[in-house]
C-alpha cells in the first residue's frame, strides 16, 4: 500500500510564462520528469483502436445498438475504462464556441487571468502549471477549473455568477456558454450512467438516478508549444480521482492512454467524445470497471486545447457499490466515502497519480481508526 505522500509545496514558486520560456534555449529544471516517465524522443506511440459506441442508438432503446454498446463499454472499461461515445446529441454549435472562448481567455494577458488565480486548497481557478503547488515534475500547461452544480436551488453559485463575480461583467457571456455546456454535459453523462448500469447488470437506472443531482467541476485545459517536448508532460500519467471524465480534444492530438503497459495515442475526432473511467466510479462498481491510466504530450509548434468535464456525485452522496456487484468471489475492496473527503485529499495531502483510490482507501481506514 502507498504511503500518503504530502504535495511537494514550492516556498518561492516559479512563474509559467510559455511565451518566454520558449525563447530559452532550455526548459527549466521543475519541469523536467524523470527518464522512467518523461516521452522521450521515440516515435509516435500507436492508436489505440476502440470502436465508437453509438449513445443516440442505445438512449432510442434500439435493442441491438444497445446490446452491442452494452458489450463495447463492459470490454472497455474491464481492460482500460476507456471508450468513445458518438451520436451524443450535444449540439456542434456550442462545442465550437467552448473551444474558442478557451483560446480567448488563455490569450489574455497574464494579470486578467490572474484575477481567476486559484487560492491554495481550492480546486476552481486559474492556474499555470500548478507551480504553487509543486516543485518538480510541473505540467506544461495552463487550466481554469470551476464548479457546476445540476442541484440548482437559491445556494448554489451559477457558472454565470462565478464569472461575473470573479472576472467581472465582461465575462456574463463567457459564463453563460460554459453553463450552457456544464448542463448538456451532464445531460450526457447521465446517459452513458445508464449504459453503464445496463453493462454492469444493475439496471439503466441505478448510477444515472446516483448522478441526478450533481456537483461537477469543468476545466479548460491549455498546452503551449514546448521546445523540449520530449522533456516534460502536459499531463502526467495518473487517474482522474472524480467518477467520470467527458473530454473533447481540438485537432491537435496529445492525449495517450496505457493499455497493456503499452502507451497508445487517442487521435481527435471532432464528432466523439472520448470518456474515461475516474477513481470514484471504480469504487461503485466495486473494482470491476477500471480506472483509465491517461497522460498528456506536448509539441513545439501548436498549442492544443481541450474541454473537460468531470462528473462528481452531489456532496452528501456516500458512494458505496450496489449488492449487486458484491459477492463472494468479488468482496468489498474499497470503503465507503463521500466525493468531499476524497477531493480534500487530492487537494491537501496528496498529488493525483496512478495510486490514488489505493492511498486515499488506506489514508481513509487510518483517519477512521
Amino acid at each position: 500500500m502507498p504511503p500518503t505522500r504530502q504535495p511537494e509545496l514550492d516556498p518561492d514558486p516559479l512563474s509559467f510564462n510559455a511565451a518566454l520560456l520558449r525563447r530559452e534555449p532550455a526548459i527549466p529544471p521543475q519541469f523536467i520528469w524523470p527518464d522512467h516517465e518523461k516521452p522521450g524522443a521515440a516515435t509516435e506511440p500507436p492508436p489505440l483502436s476502440v470502436p465508437p459506441i453509438d449513445l443516440g442508438g442505445f438512449l432510442a432503446g434500439d435493442p441491438v445498438a444497445a446490446a452491442a454498446a452494452a458489450r463495447l463499454v463492459y470490454d472497455a472499461c474491464r481492460r482500460h475504462g476507456f471508450f468513445l461515445v458518438m451520436n451524443h446529441g450535444v449540439s456542434s454549435r456550442l462545442v465550437k464556441e467552448a473551444h474558442e472562448l478557451v483560446d480567448y481567455f488563455f490569450g489574455l494577458p497574464e494579470p486578467e487571468k490572474l484575477k481567476a488565480a486559484r487560492k491554495t486548497g481550492d480546486h476552481r481557478g486559474y492556474a499555470s502549471s500548478f507551480t504553487g503547488r509543486f516543485s518538480a515534475k510541473l505540467p506544461w500547461k495552463e487550466t481554469l477549473s470551476f464548479g457546476y452544480s445540476a442541484c440548482g436551488g437559491s445556494a448554489a453559485e451559477t457558472v454565470e455568477e462565478y464569472f461575473v463575480s470573479t472576472m467581472g461583467e465582461d465575462f456574463r457571456h463567457f459564463g453563460r456558454v460554459y453553463e450552457e455546456y456544464c448542463k448538456a454535459m451532464t445531460g450526457l453523462c447521465l446517459g452513458i450512467m445508464e449504459l453503464l448500469g445496463t453493462s454492469l447488470g444493475v439496471g439503466p437506472t441505478h448510477f444515472k438516478d446516483f448522478f441526478q443531482g450533481n456537483d461537477s467541476i469543468m476545466r479548460l485545459n491549455y498546452y503551449p508549444p514546448c521546445p523540449e517536448p520530449n522533456l516534460t508532460l502536459g499531463t502526467g500519467p495518473h487517474c482522474d480521482p472524480i467518477s467520470l471524465t467527458v473530454l473533447h480534444q481540438d485537432h491537435v492530438g496529445g492525449l495517450q492512454v496505457l493499455v497493456d503497459d503499452v502507451w497508445h495515442s487517442i487521435l481527435p475526432n471532432p464528432d466523439a467524445f472520448v470518456v474515461n473511467i475516474g477513481d470514484t466510479f471504480m469504487a461503485l462498481s466495486n473494482g470491476i470497471y477500471k480506472s483509465c491510466l491517461h497522460r498528456a504530450v506536448v509539441n513545439s509548434q501548436t498549442p492544443r486545447k481541450s474541454l473537460a468535464f468531470f462528473l462528481c456525485p452531489k456532496m452528501d452522496k456516500v458512494v458505496s457499490p450496489p449488492n449487486g456487484l458484491v459477492s463472494s468471489e468479488n468482496p468489498r475492496i474499497y470503503p465507503d466515502f463521500t466525493w468531499p473527503s476524497l477531493l480534500e485529499f487530492t487537494q491537501k495531502h496528496y498529488r493525483a497519480d496512478t495510486k490514488t483510490l489505493d492511498a486515499f482507501s488506506h489514508w481513509l481506514r487510518l483517519k477512521n481508526g
